[in-house]
């Protein structure tokens, strides 16, 4: 049995659920998010919690369901309420990122600047010329982002040269021996 699915997700104030027919709902102070609910699980609002059940007992893959229910669930109570960011880091001689209105132009030392245009939903700002945070309410999106952003040059291991999240560790390897 999934125990992930037993806890409960508390909605904390100012926050709130909605389920109609096979979709859930939540709004709160940052915006609003909204998913399909899987035919096996069922939500019950009581007071200010959340409980994710599976229909019928026994089966491992609506167990399993459930406890992804429960997980996506919180992930949205949190986004909606507090909301998440990722932090990414450019390391390079002449690495630039700079924000204008809905794209992010950014310098990575190829032979044309980079410009990212930023999804619905999402903010990034640069609160230096080698630093982007990227902010939202959907906790997937914002990792999208970050991933697509990271993509256009990722961190090398020779010389530690790329885009890298703030927390990542680049493991630098030796130059090749005559």
């Amino acid at each position: 049995m999934s125990r992930i699915a037993n806890a409960p997700v508390t909605l904390p104030a100012g926050v709130e659920f909605k389920l109609d027919g096979g979709n859930l709902a939540i709004k709160g102070p940052k915006g609003e998010l909204k998913t399909p609910l899987h035919p096996d699980v069922t939500v019950e609002q009581e007071d200010k919690s959340l409980k994710v059940a599976v229909r019928t007992a026994g089966d491992r893959k609506q167990v399993a369901m459930a406890g992804t229910t429960r997980a996506l669930l919180n992930n949205m109570v949190v986004g909606v309420s507090q909301g998440f960011e990722r932090k990414l880091e450019l390391i390079g001689v002449g690495y630039r990122a700079q924000s204008k209105g809905k794209s992010l132009n950014l310098t990575l030392g190829l032979s044309h600047p980079v410009d990212y245009p930023v999804p619905e939903g999402i903010t990034i700002e640069t609160p230096s010329n080698t630093e982007v945070v990227i902010k939202g309410v959907d906790k997937q999106k914002v990792g999208q982002v970050a991933a697509e952003i990271r993509a256009f040059r990722p961190p090398e291991p020779y010389k530690g040269k790329g885009i890298r999240y703030s927390d990542e560790r680049v493991v630098r390897k030796e130059a090749k021996k005559k």
